[in-house]
C-alpha cells in the first residue's frame, strides 16, 4: 500500500476511489485501541468534536435490505427515522459477523466509499453543518477528512433525520 504523503498514512482503496473520481481529501491517521473501536475514541486521539466525526452503520430494512447510515460518532440511529428516509417499514442493526461479508469492511473500518456492492445511504443532516467531516478510510487507524457534500454526491446518498 502507498503512504498518503500529507498525513503520513497508508493510501486505502477509498483514498484510490476519491482519487479517480478527483474529489479532495486528507488521510489522517489514529492510533486504534482493539478494546475501543467507538468513534468518540477516534475524535479524542484526533483531537476533534465528536460531532464531525462520522460513522457508518449497516441496517436491514424488512421490504428494502441493506441501507447505509453514517451519522455523527456519539449519536444512536432512531430505527424509525431510518426506516422512513429508506421507505421501509421497519428497519434493524445487522449482525456484526454479516459486516465483512456483505460490505468487505470490519468493525472500525467501515467507510460509506466503496462497498462490495452499493446500497442506499443517507447521512444525518448535520454533516452540512461543517466544511469537513471525519468518515472511515476503510480501514482501523485511517480517517478520511473530507467536505461532506462532495462525499454525499460522490455515494449518491441522501441526507435526513436519523437520530434519536
Amino acid at each position: 500500500m502507498k503512504k498518503d504523503k500529507s498525513a503520513g498514512a497508508i493510501k486505502t482503496n477509498v483514498a484510490r476511489l476519491l482519487d479517480k473520481a478527483k474529489i479532495p481529501y486528507e488521510l489522517v491517521p489514529y492510533e486504534v485501541d482493539e478494546n475501543d473501536l467507538a468513534a468518540t475514541h477516534i475524535a479524542e486521539q484526533l483531537g476533534e468534536d465528536i460531532k464531525c466525526v462520522f460513522k457508518t452503520l449497516v441496517l436491514r430494512g424488512e421490504r428494502n435490505g441493506l441501507m447505509v447510515c453514517v451519522v455523527p460518532g456519539d449519536a444512536t440511529v432512531d430505527l424509525k427515522k431510518a426506516a422512513k428516509a429508506a421507505g421501509d417499514k421497519k428497519v434493524e442493526m445487522i449482525a456484526m459477523k454479516e459486516l465483512l461479508p456483505l460490505t468487505g469492511y470490519i468493525r472500525g473500518g467501515c467507510s460509506p466509499i466503496g462497498m462490495k456492492k452499493p446500497y442506499p445511504t443517507f447521512f444525518h443532516s448535520t454533516a452540512l453543518d461543517f466544511d469537513r467531516i471525519y468518515v472511515s478510510a476503510g480501514q482501523r487507524g485511517v480517517q478520511l477528512y473530507i467536505d461532506p457534500q462532495q462525499l454525499i454526491n460522490y455515494v449518491g446518498a441522501q441526507v435526513a433525520d436519523l437520530i434519536i
